[in-house]
């Protein structure tokens, strides 16, 4: 991941790598968002973690971190015989990108404050010129 913002604008860029640079996804993060966005239909915890080959525990926290960011939706399947499981589906292409946008215009307004800030607090501070000296 790029240290600086000079490192972002200069370095190729797709538009998967959105997740990773608004929401700070992890790898496993990116796979199973990849594998619920391929699929026909919702995917149970255990159908996720089978497709990734990783632990249930591991695919379920993976699946936390994507709720969290309003990436996926969460739905619960209730059982005729009783019972209940939940799947997992992507948000909506445009759900998605209305809160990278408002995420990028919030992050927009706490730089230019805090260019306003620097501003004001070196303003005053020039360079010597060679006469002063």
């Amino acid at each position: 991941m790029p240290d600086a913002m000079t490192d972002y604008l200069q370095q190729d860029m797709e538009c998967e790598g959105l997740l990773e640079c608004f929401h700070g996804l992890k790898a496993l993060d990116r796979e199973v968002f990849g594998v619920l966005t391929d699929a026909d239909e919702a995917l149970t915890v255990d159908e996720i973690a089978a497709v990734v080959e990783r632990e249930r525990s591991t695919a379920y926290r993976s699946i936390q971190r994507l709720l969290g960011a309003g990436l996926i939706r969460k739905e619960q399947i209730n059982y005729e015989q009783g019972g209940y499981c939940h799947v997992y589906r992507p948000a909506g292409g445009s759900e998605m990108a209305q809160e990278m946008q408002r995420l990028l215009n919030d992050w927009y307004a706490k730089m230019g404050q805090l260019i306003r800030e620097f501003e004001d607090k070196y303003e005053g501070t020039q360079p010597e010129s060679p006469l002063e000296r």
